[in-house]
């Protein structure tokens, strides 16, 4: 946040900077999308809707669900929420009791942990290692388990590291979650995001009993680059998402009904366009990776999805840059933003020390300048 608000105030400025931290598509809604919600205003469709969200974007989900991850659930298992962020926290709050121990990969998104605590919760961390590709194993999991373990959540593909688990490795950590009754909040938002022709495989997917322990959740702000529009989803068995229709019924109520018809458009037509932008983060991705590796003292593996790669930072400890010695991953960033003009995000946020995240969710111009310019810093 720190180096996000420094960014911002440069910009403000008129310096020239360059931000690498953004977690959304630089793309502008499609066109269709903006024109269901035009046509929500115009037809007056401004009213609540049912708090868990219109039974039509609910069906839409169900269809959606199931044409991409061949799981069905009937609508009355589908949760609508202000986001994505929102479902997590809907449904940590149906499952989680204070005391609780919630499992958490690292690195992970920087407000699993904190949600994780909101509710009273324990944060068990796993750390999972570059070398492992930053994914965790079956072993891990079962050696973290103890009698107050709840649940885990698991972000396939990851932010920050972009990295995916295959059908083999779920299946094991699968085998451990159903074998210990825990439940499993399955963040998938980035499952639209997935290169080299790799298969994606929901969570859900994985058998009858693993659904039931499965709190799927997904939304439109990825796919479709809808973050603003504010709309995102669980599919749960009908026990947890009952508990979560009640706790949304009296917290938020239901999401802005015109997001949910635009929505419904996005979930309910083609998705063309969808996979336009995937190639076209395929494109970066390659370049970034390519370009970063070439680098002396600075190094980062290829992720399989989202758009995000973590930049190694182990060579560059203990140097000096420009005056500066680079103990840590806020040290570098730090300086990178207001000697090297670029704004990066620390890996410690994400319980990954030492590690940095960019984000190619922009131009490639700027990526390529950002990078020419990551070579002139390390060179100096």
């Amino acid at each position: 946040m720190a180096i996000d608000s420094m960014f911002k105030q440069m910009k403000a400025d008129g310096v020239d900077v360059i931000g690498f931290g953004a977690g959304e598509p630089d793309f502008p809604t499609p066109d269709e999308i903006k024109e269901a919600g035009i046509a929500a205003i115009r037809e007056n469709y401004t009213r609540y809707t049912p708090a868990v969200g219109s039974l039509e974007l609910r069906k839409a989900i169900c269809g959606r669900v199931e044409a991409d991850f061949g799981v069905h659930y009937a609508p009355s298992q589908v949760v609508v929420a202000s986001g994505a962020k929102h479902a997590v926290y809907i449904a940590l709050r149906a499952i989680v009791n204070p005391g609780d121990e919630v499992i958490l990969p690292a690195p992970y998104w920087v407000s699993y942990i904190e949600l994780i605590r909101i509710m009273g919760g324990i944060p068990v961390v796993i750390e999972a290692k570059e070398a492992d590709g930053f994914k965790i194993t079956a072993r891990q999991l079962a050696d973290a388990i103890t009698p107050k373990t709840k649940a885990l959540i698991l972000n396939n593909p990851s932010n920050p590291t972009g990295m995916m688990y295959n059908r083999e490795e779920l299946e094991a950590l699968a085998k451990v979650c159903v074998e210990q009754d825990l439940y499993v909040v399955a963040d998938e938002i980035y499952s639209c995001l997935v290169y080299d022709g790799k298969p994606f495989v929901s969570f859900a997917s994985l058998g009858e009993e693993v659904k039931k322990h499965t709190v799927l959740v997904n939304g439109v702000s990825k796919a479709y680059a809808m973050t603003g529009w504010r709309i995102g989803y669980a599919c749960a068995d009908p026990s947890v998402a009952k508990v979560m229709a009640n706790y949304i019924s009296h917290s938020t109520g239901s999401p802005c009904a015109i997001s949910q018809k635009a929505s419904e458009a996005a979930m309910a037509g083609s998705q063309e366009k969808v996979e336009t932008m995937r190639q076209a983060f395929e494109e970066r991705r390659n370049y970034i990776v390519r370009r970063m590796n070439a680098i002396p003292n600075v190094s980062c593996i290829m992720p399989e999805g989202a758009f995000y790669v973590m930049m190694n930072l182990k060579d560059l400890l203990g140097k000096t840059i420009q005056g500066v010695t680079i103990t840590d991953d806020n040290v570098f960033a730090d300086l990178f933003l207001k000697k090297g003009l670029v704004a990066v995000v620390p890996g410690s946020g994400f319980g990954a020390p030492n590690f940095v995240r960019w984000s190619y969710a922009c131009s490639m111009d700027n990526i390529r300048e950002g990078l020419d310019r990551l070579e002139k810093f390390l060179a100096e």
